[in-house]
């Protein structure tokens, strides 16, 4: 198997690390990141080239000692250049669903593309304050079968919320089968993880009102 995917899966604390941000909304714990450098030369060739690139992140939530995961974000995005209208047409599924936008420039691909920006991550009701987590995200290019594209596609347009991952979440299971004999396919990839974090924490309630004196 590859040993970028074996990495990733067998010692995920292992992988290069970089910055990210944690963030709650509400009661959703979100991930912002940036893989922009996974857009080198070769690929901005690829984007102009009018033929469909598809980029896919997945972001799996692990304590910070390692073992199974927690929880698993994704998102996909597919690109086209339309030579006519010189522009780039994106369709870009995310937590939320489907959606199209269009881009004039590589930057505007790289925006929506190659950043996560607080995309939910993890009921906070599943992470326990005072235990830290961290995040091993695999990014990849043109990655892998029709197959594999839909599955991050019913997993992401789940419910708000269901991010997290079951022990018999056959969908899951799934995912680590192909994470290993699918990623050779890809034409770039990159693997690494954020720092420890702990869980933020939700705002202080508003303090009691008193009753209005008499």
């Amino acid at each position: 198997a590859d040993p970028d995917a074996q990495q990733a899966l067998g010692a995920p604390t292992a992988l290069p690390m970089r910055a990210a941000s944690l963030t709650l909304d509400k009661t959703i714990v979100q991930l912002t990141v940036s893989f922009r450098d996974v857009v080198d030369g070769e690929i901005s060739k690829k984007l102009l080239s009018g033929l469909p690139t598809v980029i896919t992140m997945r972001g799996y939530l692990f304590h910070e000692s390692g073992g199974t995961p927690v929880a698993l974000a994704a998102k996909s995005c597919r690109v086209v250049y339309d030579l006519w209208d010189e522009v780039f047409r994106i369709q870009l599924i995310q937590a939320g669903g489907q959606s199209s936008t269009v881009a004039i420039n590589v930057e505007g691909v790289l925006r929506n593309c190659a950043e996560a920006r607080k995309l939910p991550l993890v009921e906070r009701s599943l992470v326990r304050d005072g235990s830290r987590y961290f995040v091993a995200v695999l990014v990849e290019v043109n990655p892998m079968s029709a197959e594999m594209l839909d599955r991050i596609k019913r997993w992401v347009t789940r419910p708000p919320g269901s991010t997290a991952i079951g022990p018999g979440d056959s969908l899951f299971g799934s995912f680590v089968g192909l994470f290993v004999t699918r990623i050779g396919s890809a034409d770039r990839r990159l693997a690494f993880r954020t720092q420890p974090f702990f869980p933020p924490a939700p705002p202080p309630s508003p303090p009691p009102q008193s009753a209005p004196g008499r």
